[in-house]
């Protein structure tokens, strides 16, 4: 989706800086662009497991760590 900006009669550079970036805004071109370059890959089944089991580790020592008055 290509983004075509004229230059009006009289216009000033600034002026048409300020109506282009108000375009590109306005079309969402920026946030297609960030999203595919920040994009998250898709995490492995082994490391979804290592997360999980991490994840109940913690859970448990901070319940030990609450019973034991430390928190």
């Amino acid at each position: 989706m290509p983004l075509k900006i004229n230059r009006k009669p009289k216009e000033t550079s600034q002026s048409l800086i300020r109506r282009f970036s108000k375009s590109v805004r306005q079309s969402g071109i920026l946030l297609q662009a960030r999203k595919s370059l920040y994009r998250e890959r898709p995490l492995s089944e082994q490391a979804k497991k290592r997360k999980a089991l991490r994840r109940e580790e913690l859970k448990k020592k901070y319940e030990q760590l609450e019973k034991l008055g430390k928190i």
